[in-house]
Formats: C-alpha cells, sequence, structure tokens
C-alpha cells in the first residue's frame, strides 16, 4: 500500500490525518504544480486525477480524500477522527459534508478562477467571473459557522474530528491566497487557533509552502 502524496490542501490534510493516527504509509509524490496529476500515467490509476490518492496492495486505488480516510479508520479504529459509535460517525459525517458543500468547496473553485487562474485555466473550465461571488458565500457561511461554534472547542464539539481538518486545511490555504479569516469571527478565529496548535498542523505542511507562499 501506497499513498501519491503533492503539495496542496487535500494532501496536506491526509498528512494531517495521519499524523493525528500515528500512521506511517509509504508514499509517491505527483506534481500537481506541473499538472503531473491530470494525465497518465497517474490517470490511469485514478481517473479522477486528484491528489491524493491510495493505492492498496492489491492494485484497487481509492481517490477520494475522505474515502481513503474513511478505509484508514475502519483499519485503525483508535483515535477515532470520525467516531466510534454510529451517532458519533454520523454528527462527523453531517458536519465534514456541511465543510466541504457549504465552505471549502466555494473557496477552492475561487482560488482556480481568479488567483490561480494561470495554472488551472488549461486544466479545467475556469469561471473568472463566479469567483467573487464564491468568495462571498465563504464569508457567508463562515459568519454563519461563528454561530454555531459558540460554546464549542471543535466543529462536532468536544471531538477533533475530520471536519476539523478539512475546514482548517482550507482555512490556511485560503489566508495565503487572499481568501483571510474575517477578524471579527471570533469563535471561528479562536477555533483556528485551536487547531493550529496542534502538532500535525505544522508537522503537515508540504515543503513547498515556502517557496510558493502558499500553504499546502
Amino acid at each position: 500500500m501506497h499513498l501519491y502524496d503533492s503539495f496542496g490542501p487535500n494532501p496536506r490534510a491526509t498528512r494531517m490525518f495521519l499524523a493525528e493516527k500515528g500512521i506511517t504509509i509509504p508514499t509517491k509524490t505527483v506534481d500537481l504544480m506541473t499538472a503531473e496529476n491530470r494525465k497518465p500515467p497517474y490517470t490511469d490509476r485514478n481517473p479522477g486525477g486528484q491528489v491524493p490518492a491510495l493505492e492498496l496492495d492489491n492494485g484497487k486505488c481509492i481517490g477520494e480524500t475522505v474515502a481513503i480516510w474513511e478505509y484508514l479508520e475502519e483499519k485503525h479504529p483508535i483515535p477515532a477522527l470520525i467516531g466510534t459509535t454510529a451517532e458519533e460517525r454520523a454528527e462527523a459525517r453531517q458536519w465534514q459534508r456541511r465543510v466541504e458543500m457549504q465552505i471549502t468547496e466555494h473557496l477552492y473553485n475561487a482560488f482556480r478562477y481568479s488567483e490561480g487562474l494561470q495554472m488551472f485555466k488549461d486544466r479545467m473550465r475556469v469561471l473568472p467571473e463566479a469567483a467573487p461571488g464564491m468568495k462571498a458565500v465563504v464569508q457567508d457561511k463562515l459568519k454563519w459557522l461563528d454561530n454555531l461554534l459558540e460554546g464549542k472547542q471543535y466543529i462536532a464539539g468536544d471531538r477533533f474530528t475530520i471536519a476539523d481538518i478539512i475546514l482548517y486545511c482550507a482555512l490556511d490555504f485560503g489566508g495565503s491566497v487572499k481568501q483571510p479569516l474575517d477578524p471579527s469571527l471570533k469563535n471561528v478565529n479562536a477555533w483556528f487557533k485551536r487547531v493550529d496548535s496542534r502538532p500535525s498542523a505544522k508537522s503537515s505542511l508540504h515543503p513547498a509552502s515556502a517557496t510558493t507562499g502558499m500553504k499546502g
């Protein structure tokens, strides 16, 4: 089994997940900056073209970040980052879905369509006219989340979960590509500092972050 790894917020999130779990997996580096992930032989293994991907010993490849985490949590249940009961798992997945659908996907596409346009214009359909609206949606939903974080340590309550990893890596990336956190969001900012202080937050940063100026 090995992990296809690269620079970028989703690969970083997986490195953070592995660090929290205490799991070590051999890696193969994919050059995201030159779009190695968008062409064969990588797309022969993972036709979605995303990074990371996990290739199993039987040759099968899991190419979606959360699906990789689900697989690894089943193999290594402790410490639980999704949950130890049906209720905990449902709660973590609920928040993971809310965070991705309402915040992080808009943040990433806003980057691809604006500051990252030159990088992505030949890799996918880009919609520059949509970027300002997407950035506004991110800020709207962070205000919504700020209210819901009142009295909580983490997004799902007192448990650190995959929802925290996903949002933290996205917001840290966003802050480095002209989508900073609004300082008036006291609960979101306190939560961000709490997660930022975890050893996995620092250890998961790719070395290329220093040269690109982007947190990935």
